[in-house]
């Protein structure tokens, strides 16, 4: 018995197609995940075996074997749990190999069989759109995802059940609305600073040439102040950079409801911060406040 669906690892910003591969065979029992998975992914089978068992659906007591292929790319993260199980119902038979066949999936499962959001939704969109592939995705993550095409299918799905239905044609899961990233507050402006027209003369010349500052003065002067104030007078992102600036904020977890960014970031690290804060990095590495600030402004202060 064997199943098979798309998926991605990311690669920075960059969304790498990998395949899930599930066999079942005859032998001791045995669930068993190669393809240089990380912790987060070998611990998917106590997840999917506890989602499954939560929808109605034992695993057999055989041999089981899911592969993350290319096994030369590491895996990491949460997200493999839901194409592992969805791969694994194509295996038992539970859910026809034609139904997910145009579709690439991330999610992580809950023992509950409830499929929770992930980072990094839109980049994984917009690579699955690459393939030639819809998406099934966590519901949270839906309107995210939505952004990477208007004639892309996207199944956000709040429950792994509720996919089961949907491929039966039981019911309907809705193609999620794009949301957007609403004006909560006004940027600070520079036409209320009075004075200092020396400083707004070289910040107007640097948001209109894109030029770094090294601002030099007295405590209290305004510096920071003036920083602040620098993003209300940078062009608006263009459709393409509002993407840009939200695949990262979106690998780091900071796009909240899955409202794509439509301000350039502002962004201003405590001078306490550590290296892997300011550059990223990590065991698994994520965007730090230099990628976050792509696009838009990063102020050092002291």
């Amino acid at each position: 018995m064997y199943g098979q669906i798309a998926t991605v690892a990311f690669v920075g910003i960059e969304a790498k197609p990998v395949e899930v591969q599930v066999r079942i065979s005859s032998g001791g029992h045995v669930f068993a995940v190669v393809g240089l998975p990380d912790k987060a992914v070998a611990e998917s089978r106590e997840r999917v075996r506890n989602a499954l068992h939560a929808v109605g659906l034992g695993l057999p007591y055989k041999h089981i074997t899911v592969n993350l292929a290319p096994a030369d790319l590491p895996k990491e993260g949460s997200h493999f749990d839901l194409p592992i199980a969805l791969a694994m119902m194509v295996a038992m038979g539970a859910i026809s190999s034609d139904a997910i066949e145009g579709f690439a999936a991330i999610g992580e499962l809950a023992l509950d069989a409830s499929i929770r959001g992930v980072p990094g939704a839109l980049p994984a969109a917009i690579g699955a759109n690459a393939m030639g592939k819809g998406l099934i995705c966590p519901a949270a993550c839906g309107p995210e995802a939505a952004w990477a095409g208007e004639d892309m299918t996207v199944l956000a799905a709040p429950h792994l059940l509720s996919l089961v239905n949907h491929f039966k044609g039981l019911q309907t899961l809705p193609r999620p609305k794009p949301n957007i990233e609403e004006d909560a507050a006004p940027l600070p402006d520079l036409k209320d600073v009075k004075g200092q027209e020396s400083a707004k003369r070289v910040l107007e010349v640097a948001a209109a040439g894109g030029h770094n500052l090294l601002m030099i003065g007295a405590p209290g002067s305004g510096k920071s102040m003036l920083a602040a104030r620098l993003p209300s007078i940078l062009p608006p992102l263009s459709p393409e950079e509002m993407l840009e600036v939200s695949m990262v904020h979106s690998l780091a977890g900071e796009l909240l409801g899955g409202r794509i960014a439509t301000r350039r970031p502002f962004r201003a690290p405590h001078h306490s911060a550590s290296m892997a804060a300011l550059v990223g990095g990590g065991s698994k590495p994520r965007p730090g406040e230099v990628s976050l600030a792509h696009l838009g402004v990063l102020f050092l202060d002291e």
